[in-house]
């Protein structure tokens, strides 16, 4: 059964006429589309996430010809930190650092800016921010002074896991002032417990993020 939302805002930009997604002041945010979350074989594999790859390269070729930027967001871990199950988190040990599983899917298309978060052991989701391990304060990562510095204004986000790290990316996203739309065909989610990528989507909406598109729900 497809599942169809309404973008919340208003105005000319949307999402329906692809080939007007695009232009100088927007930029793509393709989030930790990453061998260990992508590959059937990754450690925290997400279901459908290979398959988004090449939705996600036709995505950045059309950013591409439209003027807009185009930046990649990457898990990057040390071998130990509080996000993982092992440290007292609740994840199995992902994304570490010079690993395979750290390395952006090969399929997929890098035509920007990649920016690391966790280097150092933070926590957190977003490609915008994280949270320092020693107490809990939230650190910016390069992101947003990244696609400030190219004029973006206007973000569009897809990749892994809409109920993570997409959700959270977005959500900074309007915090921070851009206009957000999130992909629905290029997205997937963990779905950790039943109904959470659902579950995000809803969050978004009511934050005031726009979701283009429609797919399967669950």
């Amino acid at each position: 059964m497809a599942r169809s939302w309404q973008s919340p805002q208003s105005g000319s930009w949307s999402g329906a006429d692809e080939d007007a997604r695009y232009g100088p002041q927007v930029a793509l945010v393709v989030v930790d589309l990453q061998n260990d979350f992508a590959d059937p074989t990754g450690s925290l594999t997400v279901g459908g996430g290979a398959e988004i790859v090449p939705l996600v390269n036709a995505e950045i070729e059309r950013a591409l010809a439209g003027g807009a930027a185009v930046a990649y967001t990457q898990d990057w871990h040390p071998a130990h930190t509080p996000h993982f199950a092992q440290d007292g988190g609740i994840w199995p040990v992902h994304c570490v650092l010079d690993t395979w599983g750290a390395e952006l899917h090969p399929g997929l298309s890098v035509r920007g800016p990649i920016v690391r978060k966790g280097t150092h052991g933070e926590d957190g989701y977003s490609g915008f921010s994280m949270r320092n391990p020693a107490g809990g304060v939230p650190v910016p990562t390069e992101l947003d002074a990244t696609l400030a510095k190219g004029g973006a204004k206007r973000l569009v986000v897809c990749g892994l896991a809409t109920d993570y790290c997409v959700k959270a990316t977005a959500l900074d996203g309007v915090r921070l002032g851009y206009e957000t739309a999130v992909l629905l065909d290029a997205i997937r989610a963990v779905n950790l417990q039943p109904g959470d990528g659902d579950r995000a989507l809803d969050d978004m909406v009511e934050a005031g993020v726009s979701l283009w598109g429609a797919r399967a729900a669950g």
